[in-house]
């Protein structure tokens, strides 16, 4: 009986992967649901037939699939691998069909090492480059069971489709909430491919690299899929508004927000007696901006009065601007004076953009919070540049007057002895 149902229930599961034409499950006994998950992304089209790698000796399809054969050796156990194919199929001329050319050739899961390999050595270099189509499917592939998500963008060159744009699509992703990183990895070192594959990684925290050896490739994509391993908290969405009162209350930990150009947020923390409060914003640059920007974290009173601010500014090429603050709040002097009390944090920027720019999503917004044991007299801590700053300064100029009084002592000296020689 036990022997019947497990052959029906496999001819079920079977014919279940066929009806859907999706690749057949992995093992079931693999990684628990809350670890990471990477899928590598891998471009197929005509163009990686180039036999430019490993200074000529190799194709750039043949260098990828024996990159991605010791990649799957060296998988970790806890982590959920998959690959997904672009260009892989359609070899004709039909734009239409050729940019909606991606599968998943290997599910999210458990690494069956040989049928992995066996799936990556029946590729052969075939149709167009829809990157960000691709990215849709992965995203998709990689779902939102838990655990950290990561794609890994393998190609030789930019998207061929232009619909939808990668960049967009990027940044798209990012806007979820999802936690999604892209790495992007090139295999020519043109301007454009290069600006492309920048911009999908700079989106969603992501990296780029060029590569142009069999070792390197490889190397590259091990270090990214062990990367997913590591254990990172993972940024909780929120919304801030436009004023501190219908602000959302922040706990200590790390948020995620967007913010559209030249746009003021507002958050609520609440801060014990004796606690201190440290924040720090990043807001990232995740395309084309202006020269000249800035970023600007305040701490203020629930009735409007500052308490501190930290900011960042600069010009020219930039890829996150990022600024912090700390407030202590003193003991409390009776037991009437325990209440917590409500800091509004604003963060806001002077970002700005070409008319040609896209606006949607906004910029993409990392507000870390946490709250710690004050120091014993916050007004120690404010002094030193939390606040006031008069004993900073009173440093400063009494240091830089006893300098210029030696100096001068030294000049005189060596005057008098050079006149004696």
């Amino acid at each position: 009986m036990i022997t019947t149902r497990r052959l029906a229930a496999g001819a079920c599961a079977l014919l279940a992967a066929l009806a859907g034409g999706v690749a057949p499950a992995n093992a079931a006994d693999g990684p628990a649901k809350n670890s990471p998950k990477v899928e590598l992304v891998l471009d197929v089209s005509g163009s990686m037939r180039a036999q430019d790698v490993d200074g000529g000796r190799r194709t750039r399809m043949a260098a990828a699939q024996q990159a991605f054969n010791e990649v799957i050796d060296a998988t970790p156990e806890n982590v959920r691998l998959g690959i997904r194919t672009l260009g892989a199929s359609y070899a004709g001329e039909d734009k239409a069909i050729g940019c909606r050319d991606s599968q998943q050739l290997y599910r999210v899961g458990k690494v069956d090492r040989t049928d992995a390999k066996a799936a990556v050595a029946g590729l052969r270099p075939t149709g167009w480059t829809p990157i960000g189509y691709a990215l849709r499917g992965a995203d998709q592939d990689l779902g939102t069971d838990g655990g950290t998500r990561r794609i890994v963008l393998i190609t030789d060159g930019e998207d061929s489709c232009g619909m939808p744009d990668p960049c967009d699509v990027a940044r798209e992703l990012a806007a979820k909430g999802t936690h999604l990183t892209i790495d992007t990895l090139g295999l020519t070192q043109d301007d454009k491919t290069r600006e492309q594959l920048s911009c999908i990684a700079e989106a969603t925290g992501g990296t780029y690299t060029t590569v142009r050896e069999t070792k390197e490739l490889s190397g590259r994509i091990k270090q990214l899929v062990r990367r997913a391993e590591t254990p990172v908290e993972t940024p909780k969405p929120v919304t801030g508004t436009d004023q501190c009162s219908t602000a959302p209350e922040l706990r200590a930990g790390i948020w995620t927000d967007r913010e559209k150009f030249s746009e003021h947020r507002w958050y609520r923390v609440k801060v014990k007696p004796g606690q201190e409060l440290r924040a720090s914003v990043s807001v990232g640059a995740d395309r084309a901006v202006d020269r000249d920007y800035g970023v600007l974290l305040r701490a203020v009173t629930e009735g409007g009065q500052e308490l501190v601010r930290g900011s960042d500014a600069g010009s020219g090429r930039t890829d996150v601007m990022a600024a912090g603050l700390r407030h202590p709040v003193a003991e409390a002097k009776d037991d009437g004076d325990k209440a917590p009390r409500t800091v509004c944090l604003e963060v806001s920027n002077s970002f700005s953009a070409p008319p040609s720019v896209q606006r949607e999503p906004g910029l993409p917004v990392e507000l870390a919070v946490d709250l710690v044991k004050g120091p014993d007299d916050p007004s120690d801590l404010a002094a030193f540049g939390l606040g006031r700053g008069w004993v900073l300064l009173a440093v400063l100029a009494v240091t830089g007057l006893l300098a210029g009084l030696l100096w001068g002592w030294l000049a005189r000296w060596r005057l008098a002895v050079w006149r004696e020689n």
